[in-house]
Order: structure tokens, then sequence, then C-alpha cells
């Protein structure tokens, strides 16, 4: 593999970079002045080992580094390269051949041996390290007292005071973002900006706390002892569930629809039942009948109650067919009615998706028109919501975290929603699921976003939400085209299996208050577009909203998104169903160009394009295409990271998390091209990009591609990172390469 130094040839000192962002020269912005302040760039190494030359950089190499031979913007534009002026054009980075690569070209790979350990081993050393010095106790910290502690000797952090300030590194530059809040710092003299808590004592007198801003929805410790103890009835969703027919374990007392009309016996076929597999469901050990609030109700149930009431437990169901013994040998068996109306539209689709056997019952072999009226007439009125005209920020797995919608919500977004939330794992009381669910003060429009394969699962977890967090709708991820996902059975795989989807999405509407809204792709199979058919049963299944992003689950993010049938989509849904777009929007003209009239669509959702510039938002509002300089920029990333420690924590732990996020958003931040610097605007998000300068040093440092130089720039926040660090981006995006970081 070869290895990508960085942009800048030789090391920047943090004083320049950090004089050239706080004084901002004027020259920054205007196509004169950027073509004046070229001359000062970096220029590429004089002994490269291998150059690599592609697109617009093959024509400088092939003049002997002269620009005559450069491609027109039209020329670059036909090819998806961005037209960046050709005074800015650089030769590619240099790239060094490591001896892993001539190994690899010879045959023969160096072999490492790694020490294996044992769990009991890594268990040792994992203990012995929250006794070092290094794992103070928190208590003892933010008190700065050894017996501050209520655990005394039997805690199991480190209580030497000492020890812990003598190798404690030096303070960062700055000041603690804690220092204006109404309490003192929680971290205490942990905090890497513990020399500023000083200041404190005059501001008190001054009494000048003005930052009240809060977070809320965390996951209350009592709950999550109750739900590890399986002790929480979800009496909303069981209620809901029962009314829809659909049976699942843990619902004893519920008839057996499927022995009433085909016998005593219990004889049946596969094409009689819908299999939910057992790992796949929320394991309760009885249903709750509904109280009067009709909401959760916290118990412990008698392992016997069933005995007690008289009612044996449902028979594990048994299919005869040898070829399917494997499958269907351990699941529970589970009757739904109304599946005729929606078997036609997997039909296309059946024999090239690998699932769990499903199969429907078709409405005439059962006769349970009672079941349907009574659930009909208990459905609530559909709970809507108005996005019209709103600007949405999409939920981005990992870097659409709680410090990065802050900012974008500073930037003028108005929607925003939470990081994709697996219902199993809220469901099992796991707090780093429920902290996905956290919303801050500034986010007055704020959704969370889960994802599950059965509909039990799904309501469960909307009564759960809707308990104990504070939201203002519920967003049902059907469209997420990751394989760890679709293989159980969730996300997009939902696209297939239309009666699955429509029972999930009446078991949440018909479970929750607040109002529902739903995210798909056009399709699972590219060519194959299916949503526009599985629109009318989404709306009347009771979603407020649905967002549809235009690519399929094939396509993942290949490709430009299909708007022209996402229009199509918008008109056919009807008048109680708000339509919203999603995909490629970059710059306010899309905006504009999307929601035109005609369109019929209720606003956009923008996501990749607020990673790569969130100033989107403020782009979008003030229509203007935004010349933002490399200054204006820096100070974007100092917000972020302010944000980011107030999340995550001031000590060391709260500012290495907020140098990884802060790393895995720059490995999409890079990708912005100044608009100065283009021969067209604006940017589209499927350009490739050259290699160029910026019109300053830390404009061609945010430029670059190289891991090291994000690195670089998060130093420049947060101070050294620490010894032998290295970062891979989560997306594992073509633009790294794991020796950059060496």
């Amino acid at each position: 593999m070869e290895a990508r130094v960085s942009q800048l040839d030789t090391p920047l000192p943090a004083e320049e970079i950090a004089h050239d962002v706080s004084v901002p020269d004027e020259s920054q912005t205007g196509t004169q002045a950027i073509r004046e302040d070229k001359v000062g760039s970096p220029c590429l190494d004089e002994n490269p080992t291998k150059q690599v030359d592609t697109g617009a950089e093959a024509a400088i190499s092939a003049d002997g580094g002269g620009l005559l031979n450069y491609p027109s913007a039209e020329e670059l534009i036909a090819k998806a390269r961005a037209p960046v002026k050709k005074e800015y054009i650089r030769s590619a980075p240099v790239r060094s051949v490591t001896a892993k690569d001539e190994g690899d070209k010879n045959g023969t790979v160096a072999k490492v041996s790694v020490e294996k350990k044992s769990k009991r081993q890594l268990k040792r050393e994992r203990k012995e390290g929250k006794k070092s010095a290094q794992n103070l106790c928190v208590a003892v910290a933010r008190a700065g007292d050894v017996k501050a502690c209520p655990y005394g000797e039997n805690c199991r952090y480190s209580h030497d005071l000492d020890g812990f300030v003598a190798q404690k590194p030096p303070d960062l530059p700055g000041k603690c973002p804690f220092l204006y809040k109404p309490e003192p710092c929680h971290y205490g003299i942990a905090c890497r900006f513990a020399g500023t808590h000083i200041e404190r004592d005059s501001m008190e007198k001054e009494a000048v706390f003005n930052d009240t801003a809060y977070e809320m929805n965390g996951l209350n410790k009592d709950l999550q002892k109750l739900i590890w103890k399986k002790a929480v009835k979800f009496t909303k969703a069981d209620d809901q569930l029962k009314k829809l027919g659909i049976l699942g374990k843990g619902k004893p007392k519920m008839e057996n629809i499927a022995q009433q009309q085909h016998g005593a016996d219990n004889t049946g076929t596969k094409d009689d039942l819908q299999v939910f597999p057992k790992e796949e469901r929320m394991d309760t050990e009885s249903c709750a009948l509904s109280n009067e609030n009709n909401s959760l109700v916290f118990s412990v149930e008698d392992e016997d109650t069933e005995q007690n009431n008289g009612i044996p437990p449902p028979k594990k169901s048994r299919i005869a067919d040898d070829d399917d013994d494997d499958v269907l040998s351990d699941v529970c068996a589970v009757p739904i009615t109304n599946g005729a109306d929606c078997q036609h539209k997997t039909n296309c689709m059946e024999e090239e998706l690998k699932s769990e056997p499903e199969t429907l019952l078709a409405k005439d072999d059962l006769h349970i028109s009672e079941v349907d009226r009574d659930a009909k007439m208990n459905l609530r009125e559909k709970k809507l919501i108005d996005f019209r005209g709103k600007m949405y920020l999409a939920p981005l797995t990992t870097v659409g975290n709680l410090p990065f919608r802050r900012l974008c919500k500073l930037l003028g977004a108005d929607i925003t929603c939470g990081e994709m939330a697996m219902c199993v794992n809220l469901l099992q009381g796991q707090a780093s699921e429920w902290a996905l669910l956290r919303r801050h003060s500034s986010e007055d429009l704020f959704g969370v976003q889960i994802c599950a394969a059965y509909p039990d699962m799904v309501a469960r977890a909307v009564e759960l939400i809707e308990q104990e967090c504070t939201v203002d709708f519920i967003d049902i991820n059907m469209g997420c085209p990751i394989d760890i996902v679709v293989n159980k059975g969730a996300g997009s795989s939902l696209l297939t299996k239309p009666a699955r989807l429509q029972n999930t999405i009446k078991a949440a509407a018909g479970t929750m208050e607040k109002p529902l809204t739903v995210k798909v792709r056009t399709g699972y199979f590219e060519g194959r577009n299916c949503v526009h058919s599985l629109i009318p049963d989404i709306s009347k299944s009771g979603a407020a909203a649905i967002t549809i992003h235009g690519r399929t689950r094939q396509q993942r993010y290949s490709k430009l998104a299909d708007w022209d049938y996402i229009y199509q989509c918008a008109r056919q849904a009807p008048d109680d169903l708000q339509v919203v777009g999603n995909g490629d929007i970059l710059a306010y003209t899309d905006w504009n160009e999307h929601l035109k009239n005609g369109s019929n669509l209720s606003t956009c959702m923008v996501a990749r394009g607020a990673l790569i510039k969130p100033w989107i938002f403020t782009e979008i509002k003030e229509q203007r295409h935004w010349d933002i300089s490399s200054g204006e920029r820096f100070d974007i990333l100092k917000d972020f990271v302010r944000f980011g420690l107030q999340h995550w924590g001031s000590d060391k732990k709260g500012v290495e998390t907020t140098r990884h996020f802060l790393l895995e958003w720059l490995s999409y931040y890079y990708r912005y091209i100044p608009a100065g610097l283009l021969d067209v605007v604006p940017q589209r998000i499927n350009w490739r990009l050259p290699s160029y300068f910026g019109r300053n040093d830390l404009e061609s440092l945010m430029a670059s591609d190289s891991a090291a130089d994000w690195v670089r720039i998060s130093e420049m926040l947060l101070g050294p990172a620490p010894a032998g660090f290295t970062f891979t981006p989560k997306h594992k995006s073509n633009a790294y390469d794991s020796a950059d970081n060496g």
C-alpha cells in the first residue's frame, strides 16, 4: 500500500496557523485577491519517491509542470472532476512504497506475531488499570479530597491524588467549557482546563453564569435495572399488537386463531404462518393488561403465572417439511391478516432476496373479520406534523452526534434527528444505545430514529421512548442499506416485505401519541423502484411523513439520486402524508430546484452536504453561495470542539472522545472546495477532488485528504494526540490510507 504524505511539505508551526486564523486576511475572499495570494502557497516535495498523476494532474506532469494542457471546466465537469482554477492546481501528493507493499509484490507477506491474552488476563489488567493513578475516582477529583468518596477503600478507582497530579499532562490552552455554567466543573482536578477554575471565584461575585443550555433524554438507572430484570410491562404496545392480530412469544393469553380455523389437531401448512425467529424478539414472560393511564407497568412476574391462570403456554410450530426443519424448528407461529393486499408486491423480488421464510395468510382463508373491524375501530387518529419549508438535518450515524447537531442549529437548521438506534439494544437497556436519544435544549424540533425487523420490537421501543424521552416525532428507518442491519430483516429489507412493513407502522402509530415518520429508499434492487406502490399503505397505516432517499439499497451511495422518481412519489402521495426528498443536496440552488412548484415536496433533508459544509443552512436562508474563509471554517471547528467537550467531558477521556468524533467529521469536511477556487459554482457532491493549493496555509491544510493532516488539525484544537495514536475513518473512505498516520 502506498503512503500519502502531508499536503504541506514541512510542519507548519501552530503559532503561524493560529495567527492566520485569528486575523484572517481580507485577501481570503474575492477572485482578484485570491490570485495574488497564491504565491505564498507551499510547494511540492523536491525529492518524490513516486509520482501518481491522474486527471488534471496528468496534464501538469505532461507539460513539465506547466498548465498548457489543463482541461477546460466543461471537460472536467463531463468527467465528474471538480473544475478548480488552474492557478491553484498542484501535482498529486508524493507516495512512498512501504515494505509491506514490496512484500505483497513479491508474493510474500510479513507475519506479525501477536500475543493472545486470555479473558482472565484481560480482566485482571482492566482491574489494575482502574487502580492506577491515571484513573482517579470521580468523587475525589471533583472535591479534591480523598475523603470525598462514599465507598472509601472499597472504591474500584484510585484515590492517589498526589500521584494523579504528578502524572497529569499540562493543561490545554483555553478556558474550561463549563466555566460559564451555573454549577462548577463536574471533573474538578481531572479537567484538562483545571487551571481556569480559579476564575469562578471572581465570576461568582459578578454572577455572569449565562450558559444555561442543558441536555435531556438520559437513561434512568432504575429503569435500566428493571429492563435487565425483564420487569417492564408494555401495556400500550401489547394492546395494539392484540388488535392487529399479531401473536408472538410472551402473549399466551391471546387466542390461537390458526388453531380455531384449522382445527384442534393443530395441523397446518407453512403458507398459514408468519415466522418470527426466536432470537429476534424481545423476551417477555407474560402479557400485561392495560391500566387506566395506559402507561408502562413495572413488576416482576411469577414464573408460574400461566399455570396459576390455567392457561397453557403456546405450542411451538413444527413443520413436517424436512427441507425447512433447520429454519423452522424453534420459532413462534404467528397468523396475521390482510396479507393478500401486499403479497403481489413482493413476487418479483422473493427469488432474489435470501431472507427468513415468511408467508402470509390470505384473507379468504381466515374468516376473522371481527378482529379486523375491532382493529380499525380502535385505530387512533393520525398524528400530524408540519415539515413544510423547514430545513431538515438528516440522522447521520456516528457523525450526526449531539455536538454536530448543535452546530447545525447554530448555522440555521430547523429540524434535527438523533442517530439511528436499534430497538433490540434499547429494549436491553444498553446505555450506549440510549445515549443516541439525547437531546440538547437548542433543538426545538427534534426526533429520534429507530430501526428493527419486527412490529413487536418497534411497538415496545416507541412506548418506552415516549415514556422516558422528550421528542417531537419518532422516525422508523426502513431504508438502511448496511449488511448487518439488512441481514436481520431490518432497514431496507422491509421494502421487500410490504405486509410486515405495514404492520410495523400500524403497531408503532397505534402505540405512540407523537407523530410517526418513516425513512425509505426507492427500492431494494437497482432498477426496481417500488416505494410508489407502498405509499398508500404507509399513509393508511398511520405515518405522518415519509422521507425518500433517491437511491436503492443496491446502489448504496453510488450514482446520483433519482429525484424524478421522488417527484413522482410526491405527486401520488395522499394529502395527509408529507413527502420529504433526500439525496445530493450541496448548495442552496439544489434546495430551490427540488422545492420548485410542481414537485409536491414538503421539504428536503440534507445529509452528506451538511457534513461537507454545515453552513449550507445559512446559504439556503440567505440565498447565496458563501465563499467562506479558512478562518471562519476553523471557528466552526472550534465551536464543535467546545460543544464536544461539554457533551463528552473535559477530562482526558472526554478530550480524546471529542478528538475521535472531530476526526470522523474531518474525513468529510476536507471535501469542500472554496467557492473562490472554482471556475464553476456551486460544487457538486459527485465531483472528484484534484490536489490543489488554498489561498493560505490553513486553507491548504484543510484541503488535505491525508489522515495525518486531520490529526494535526485536531492537535491545534485539543493539544497533542496520545503517543502511538492512529485514526481510521469509520466509513473507510477511499481518501484514507493507513500509512498516513505514520
